[in-house]
């Protein structure tokens, strides 16, 4: 059996802090978000042997750079579209006892596609490309 106490050692091991408690938020009160929080949660589901299958990331954190994401301006990214639901090292704990991951997520609909990132794409490769025009027009002259 798993005990809050192993979570919590587990979290002092990846994200080197000291102080957290049961009921720390991984997100608001430990600042563990984006790419990190994926890799904690990735990591956590290995050692504790953790079925993720029903995981939904937008739930629980931002994604990272996600201020500066021009396409978001126009259209909204997944996790500004729900509550975010706080990750606490008891909910780790339930879970891993579980050996699954359950959290009944609240009805909600997200588009098929994520615009915001497709105009995020759009916008850089238009940058680069005027870039190397640039670039080689400098370059023959």
């Amino acid at each position: 059996m798993v005990t809050t106490d192993t979570i919590i050692d587990f979290l002092k091991d990846k994200i080197g802090m000291d102080d957290i408690k049961a009921d720390s938020d991984l997100y608001s009160d430990l600042g563990v978000y984006g790419d990190d929080f994926d890799e904690l949660i990735s990591d956590y589901s290995k050692q504790f042997t953790v079925n993720m299958d029903k995981y939904l990331w937008y739930f629980h954190m931002t994604e990272e750079g996600g201020q500066w994401s021009i396409g978001g301006l126009f259209f909204t990214p997944p996790y500004k579209r729900i509550q975010r639901i706080p990750v606490t090292p008891t909910m780790l704990t339930e879970f891993a006892n579980k050996a699954r991951w359950e959290i009944d997520y609240p009805d909600h609909k997200l588009p098929k596609r994520r615009w915001d990132i497709l105009i995020n794409q759009v916008l850089v490769f238009g940058l680069l490309t005027w870039l190397i025009v640039k670039w080689i027009m400098n370059y023959f002259e």
